[in-house]
């Protein structure tokens, strides 16, 4: 499934599932929350931090995929076609960083 499609089944699914999308302004913080249970898994899965019994069955990739489906609820509320967006970023940050990186010592 492509981005544009992705868009799409979002789509599809708010209007036969969520009756509507919540206003940008909570789906910003439904994305921020989000966003916030990721950071939990990865710092303490990979982090520093000790995991707790009731975070270790916590599936990294549903998680992931919550903060696209917000992701995507946003570009679709606001009229954004990511697949686009995202191409023309693709480019931007090959041009901008492939030299780089490629000279960047931290990263040899």
């Amino acid at each position: 499934m492509n981005i544009q499609n992705a868009q799409k089944a979002v789509d599809a699914w708010i209007k036969a599932h969520g009756v509507r999308y919540f206003n940008e302004l909570t789906n910003m913080a439904q994305l921020t929350e989000e966003v916030g249970e990721v950071a939990r898994i990865i710092a303490r899965r990979y982090g520093e931090q000790s995991e707790k019994e009731s975070d270790k069955d916590k599936d990294l990739g549903e998680e992931l995929a919550d903060v696209l489906f917000v992701v995507l609820c946003l570009a679709n509320q606001t009229g954004v076609d990511l697949q686009q967006s995202f191409e023309k970023k693709l480019e931007i940050k090959t041009n901008r960083d492939h030299d780089r990186h490629h000279n960047n010592q931290k990263l040899k």
